[in-house]
C-alpha cells in the first residue's frame, strides 16, 4: 500500500492538468461573454460537423468494362398511340448478334385507350443483348395492315435495367413524357404523309453501390431524334411506302449502341475517427483561441486602469 501511495505521488508530478484553487481565479464580465460566446460557437461547429458525418454523399468514377457474352439488359417500354388499334400494334427487336424477333409479346400489355378504344397504350419489358440493335414499335406484325398508320405517340417510359430513381441524379428515363402526338413542325395537324420516328441512343453501363456493399446494375442514355418522313407511290394509304433510304414501314425506332465506359456511384461517409479528431479540433481550438481573446482583453483593461490611476511606468 505504501509503495502504491509513492507511485502515486510520484506520477502525480507528471500531470500536465494541473488545477488552480478557486481562490486564485478572478471571473470577469469579459470572461463571461467570451465563454457564453464560445460555447454557442462550439456547439454550431459540432452541430455542422455532425450532420456531415451523417450524410451520405455519393462520388462517381468512370473506367473501361467489357461485358460479358451471355450479360443481357432489361428495358422497360411504355408508350401510347392514340391513333392507332391494339390489334395491329407489335413490338420488333433486332441486334448484330442476329436475333429478329417479330411481334414480340412476352412480358408485354396492350390497353385500349381514347375515344371508342382507337388508341392504345403498349407496355413492356423485355430483355435486349449488349450489341448494337434496335427494338421497334410497328404494325409489322399485323396479320392484314391498317388503312392508316399514325405512329404520333406519347413516351411514358424508356428505360433500362434496374430503376434507381431518387438516389441519384442522372439521365436514366430522359424520354419520359415525350409527346409527339401533336402537330407536326410546320403546324399541320393532318399526316398526309407516313412517318417514322427514329430515336438513337447511346447507352452507359452504371453502377450504383451503397453503403451496405449492395451493387445495382443499370443504364442511362442520350439520345438524338429525327422524323422519317415518307410517301405513298399510289393513291392507297395501305400501299407500300417509300423515303431517300429505300422502302419503309412507319415505326417508332429505339435504336441503341452500348459505350465501353462504364460509371459507378458510390455511397460514402466519413469514417468515426475523422470525425472525432474534428470535434476534437473544434472544442481544443474554440477553447484554446478563446483564451488567447480573454487574456488579450483582460491584460489590456489592467493596462487601462493603471493608465487611469497614473501607475503606469
Amino acid at each position: 500500500m505504501v509503495i502504491l501511495l509513492i507511485n502515486l505521488v510520484t506520477y502525480c508530478r507528471f500531470d500536465i492538468y494541473r488545477k488552480i484553487p478557486k481562490d486564485l481565479t478572478q471571473p470577469t464580465l469579459t470572461g463571461a461573454i467570451i465563454s457564453v460566446c464560445c460555447c454557442c460557437f462550439i456547439l454550431i461547429l459540432f452541430l455542422s460537423e455532425f450532420l456531415h458525418f451523417m450524410n451520405v454523399s455519393v462520388i462517381s468514377e468512370l473506367f473501361v468494362d467489357n461485358p460479358g457474352d451471355n450479360d443481357r439488359i432489361l428495358v422497360h417500354l411504355n408508350v401510347t398511340l392514340p391513333n392507332l388499334q391494339c390489334s395491329v400494334i407489335g413490338l420488333d427487336i433486332q441486334d448484330e448478334m442476329g436475333r429478329h424477333e417479330v411481334g414480340f409479346v412476352e412480358n408485354t400489355e396492350k390497353v385500349p385507350v381514347g375515344p371508342d378504344n382507337k388508341g392504345c397504350r403498349f407496355e413492356g419489358s423485355f430483355y435486349i443483348n449488349k450489341v448494337p440493335g434496335n427494338f421497334h414499335v410497328s404494325t409489322h406484325s399485323a396479320s392484314s395492315q391498317p388503312d392508316a398508320i399514325d405512329m404520333r405517340h406519347i413516351i411514358h417510359e424508356c428505360s433500362f435495367g434496374t430503376k434507381v430513381a431518387g438516389k441519384i441524379k442522372g439521365s436514366f428515363n430522359p424520354l419520359k413524357e415525350i409527346d409527339r402526338s401533336g402537330a407536326r413542325d410546320d403546324g399541320s395537324t393532318l399526316f398526309a404523309d407516313i412517318e417514322s420516328h427514329d430515336y438513337v441512343m447511346k447507352i452507359v453501363p452504371t453502377i450504383y453501390e451503397s453503403l451496405n456493399g449492395l451493387k445495382v446494375e443499370t443504364y442511362q442514355y442520350t439520345y438524338a431524334y429525327k422524323r422519317i418522313y415518307t410517301f405513298t407511290v399510289t393513291n392507297d394509304p395501305s400501299s407500300v411506302t417509300f423515303s431517300h433510304s429505300g422502302r419503309i414501314m412507319p415505326a417508332i425506332w429505339f435504336r441503341y449502341d452500348l459505350t465501353p465506359i462504364t460509371v459507378k456511384y458510390t455511397e460514402t461517409r466519413p469514417p468515426l475517427y475523422s470525425f472525432l479528431t474534428t470535434v476534437c479540433a473544434i472544442v481544443g481550438g474554440t477553447f484554446t483561441v478563446a483564451g488567447l481573446i480573454d487574456s488579450l482583453i483582460f491584460s489590456a483593461s489592467e493596462v487601462f486602469k493603471k493608465f487611469e490611476i497614473g501607475k503606469l511606468s
